[in-house]
């Protein structure tokens, strides 16, 4: 006020002068302060004069809704703007019945959305909350539990608190101080909100037992109070601007220099604890005049401009401001017209409002207007766009205390980067044994496991359940757990993916090298066995058992053996292709010859008998219609099956766990199945034949070889099939190069060993004499 009043552009000519009331933190006594301001103002402050009218143009106060709205209720009836300094959120109801009623500070909810910020940053999920009981905190309430819900927070208790509790008989006291112990020891969160007005909740200085992190600013002045398990607690303050030379004008006030003035009086009582000087019954203790407000500890006084100082501040130039711009218009109507009435009327309350909004720290915007009926005068301020700061309480073991900015909240700063926090510069209460604190209603879950809800409870109470198989969770606390993608597999802790090996019968493993070491090894006995017969093609052994069939059999055999070489290596297009359905024509060729040749045998044997029928059926011609005719069936089936439903390579995400078998994909399994039962047909079709001629009288006869050959065939392919269905991956290729390695060795050990033993080590067996002895 002293500031506008020596400043010659503001209202010059025209001394502002301003009246104190207390409101006593009580609503009640608010409604009675403000009559009196209407209707007793016998005196005002000193050293200012505000004319014989003294009319009242606004008021200044109210920083709680509650007191805030008693005075809105009378000054509305007299339509006197009201100017609020404190910073809350008005019910939808309020708002509309006090039109006249502006603040001077950013809303509320500006705070809602900081607070929520606050909790996710530190991951605090499970709060309490302590409001005070009334409609102001039921809608703090309303408004905060949505917002906590669709950022997975949820409120472990809502503790509502009379806000006359502290009027009430000591014994009604002390018993709700009890249960308010009992409510704050069994609880488990570790962050409390606290909403309301300081007043209401300075008892739970005595009551906390863990800091909160969303407190009050300030304190009251009284001694009594201890503010130790405040320690560490964080509040948002609005954003502030020192002013120059404010501090000194707080340190020259002095007990001498107000002896008119009550609350200084009052408060010199309180906050250094003597008495005010009497002449006429001097006592002892009495206030001395030397005592300095510097020398006071922050929980009596704070000497710094603080956020509703500075919004008190404002609030104060923004009326002087108005009132400015209502006789600046009068003046320049007067110019253009001779309106003595303008000029001896007073400005009304009434005429003034405030819509007030601004940026903060540059309040001061006047936009001029031409009126042609002066009834109403604006002063239009801007954009509401002041933001608060995050403060930390220290305290210290002499019971004072300071606030420290550790953070801010910016509307004016990008979306996403309006909230700013320093973690680093906060100092937690000395309870807390994790830094920063934790508050959950159970440990997250590690890593490798996800959410698991329990019935009843509220959602962020929940069990911790481990990843299902092929998934995995790679963050704590994940509400689903992530499946591996298809090349990859979780390790056994399941949080995080490894890719998988490929399973496919390589050239360079054992497995792979025994294979073929075998298959090599078969085609070098095979073709050796064919050399011999090729030298000695001219002897009664080789010609007695149909040497051209011979000859067929065993290249058959050879092939065989180097087909299994397509089932090794990594599977490739032209492999699938060839592997199975080569391998299915060239064993059909082996055993047809096998076939043949015990057909040719039975038929020439029926054939010697007198009168015979099958005489024109002995000769090679027989023996090759045989070959070629089962041949064919085989070709055919293969031809079919590449037509419709080929082999392919296929990659086995699924069937072994870390593994991915490359693998040839048979396309189409009846076709499969098809092949193999042909030749299983072929080789019981040679077994019951042999079986039957095994005791024809023929030289060399083959029969008992054949019949035991086919009965080894028959044996390994039986085997094989279970065995290759119980399989999986390059073990499955592998029994199948086993099994043809095993029926192709049978063939050749069975059919051609006892020959080349004659051969070999029985030459003198292998005679025409020997032969028309054995006759």
């Amino acid at each position: 006020v002293k500031d506008i009043n020596k400043d010659p552009h503001i209202l010059p000519n025209i001394t502002l002068g301003f009246h104190l009331y207390d409101s006593y933190s009580d609503a009640l006594m608010t409604y009675r302060t403000t009559l009196d301001l209407l209707f007793k103002l016998h005196k005002i402050v000193p050293n200012y004069i505000c004319g014989t009218e003294k009319k009242i143009v606004g008021i200044i106060g109210g920083m709680s809704p509650e007191t805030s709205l008693r005075m809105a209720e009378i000054l509305q009836l007299f339509k006197i703007p009201q100017i609020s300094y404190g910073s809350f959120q008005l019910v939808a109801t309020d708002e509309s019945r006090f039109p006249p009623f502006y603040r001077m500070a950013p809303n509320e909810a500006l705070q809602y959305e900081g607070l929520v910020q606050l909790l996710l940053y530190f991951g605090w999920k499970w709060v309490g909350f302590v409001i005070a009981d009334d409609k102001h905190g039921e809608h703090f309430i309303q408004i905060m539990e949505p917002k906590l819900s669709q950022n997975k927070i949820c409120s472990e208790f809502t503790e509502r608190v009379d806000r006359n509790f502290h009027f009430y008989h000591p014994s009604y006291m002390i018993d709700r101080c009890l249960r308010h112990i009992t409510l704050f020891t069994e609880k488990t969160a570790n962050a409390v909100i606290i909403h309301g007005e300081n007043i209401v909740f300075m008892w739970l200085a005595s009551v906390l037992l863990v800091s909160p992190f969303y407190g009050p600013t300030t304190f009251d002045t009284s001694q009594e109070v201890d503010i130790q398990n405040f320690h560490g607690a964080i509040s948002f303050s609005i954003t502030k601007k020192e002013f120059p030379g404010f501090q000194q004008y707080i340190h020259a006030v002095t007990l001498s220099g107000a002896n008119q003035d009550g609350f200084i009086k009052d408060f010199w009582n309180q906050a250094f604890s003597c008495s005010i000087p009497n002449k006429d019954a001097p006592e002892d203790g009495e206030c001395t005049g030397e005592e300095r407000l510097e020398d006071l500890l922050a929980p009596f006084f704070e000497t710094s401009l603080l956020s509703h100082s500075y919004s008190i501040y404002n609030a104060v130039y923004a009326v002087a401001q108005a009132l400015h711009a209502a006789h600046t218009i009068r003046t320049h109507q007067k110019v253009q017209k001779d309106m003595d009435q303008i000029q001896s009327k007073a400005i009304e309350a009434w005429q003034v409002r405030f819509p007030l909004s601004w940026s903060p720290f540059k309040i001061f915007s006047i936009v001029k207007t031409e009126f042609q009926d002066i009834k109403t005068l604006w002063i239009f301020v801007g954009v509401l766009e002041a933001g608060f700061d995050i403060v930390n309480l220290v305290t210290f073991p002499n019971n004072s205390y300071i606030n420290i900015p550790v953070g801010e909240i910016d509307p004016r700063a990008p979306p996403g980067k309006n909230f700013r926090i320093h973690p680093d510069k906060i100092q937690w209460h000395h309870e807390f044994t994790q830094l920063p604190p934790v508050s959950l209603c159970n440990d997250p879950c590690p890593l490798g496991k996800m959410k698991n809800k329990i019935e009843g409870q509220k959602f962020c109470c929940y069990a911790c359940a481990q990843c299902p198989e092929k998934m995995i969770s790679r963050q704590i606390d994940m509400e689903y757990c992530d499946r591996c993608p298809e090349d990859q597999f979780p390790n056994q802790a399941h949080d995080e993916c490894i890719l998988k090996t490929k399973n496919f019968l390589s050239f360079e493993e054992p497995l792979g090298i025994t294979l073929v070491s075998l298959a090599l090894l078969f085609s070098f006995f095979t073709a050796l066995v064919f050399t011999i017969f090729i030298k000695q093609r001219d002897t009664p052994i080789v010609k007695a058992n149909n040497r051209n069939l011979t000859y067929l059999q065993l290249i058959s055999l050879f092939l065989c053996f180097l087909c299994s070489l397509l089932f090794i290596g990594h599977p490739n297009k032209a492999a699938c292709l060839l592997r199975q359905t080569t391998f299915g024509i060239i064993f059909t060729t082996a055993i047809s010859s096998i076939l043949a040749k015990t057909i040719t045998v039975i038929v020439a044997f029926l054939a010697s008998k007198p009168g015979s029928l099958f005489h024109k059926w002995v000769g090679q011609k027989l023996a090759y219609s045989v070959i070629w005719f089962c041949s064919f069936i085989q070709i055919d089936i293969c031809i079919g099956w590449l037509s419709t439903s080929p082999p392919f390579p296929h990659l086995d995400m699924e069937t072994l766990f870390g593994e991915i078998i490359v693998e040839c994909h048979e396309g189409s399994i009846t076709m499969f199945y098809c092949a193999l039962g042909y030749m299983g047909l072929l080789a019981l079709s040679s077994f019951t034949v042999a079986f039957l001629a095994r005791k024809l009288p023929d030289t060399f006869n083959e029969a008992k070889f054949i019949t035991f050959s086919m009965l080894v065939f028959c044996s390994v392919w039986l085997t094989f099939v279970p065995t290759y269905l119980s399989t999986k991956g390059k073990y499955m290729v592998a029994v199948e190069i086993f099994s043809i390695l095993s029926s192709s060795a049978g063939l050749l050990g069975c059919i051609f060993i006892p020959k080349i033993y004659i051969i070999i080590w029985r030459p003198e067996l292998n005679t025409r004499d020997h032969l028309i002895h054995k006759k």
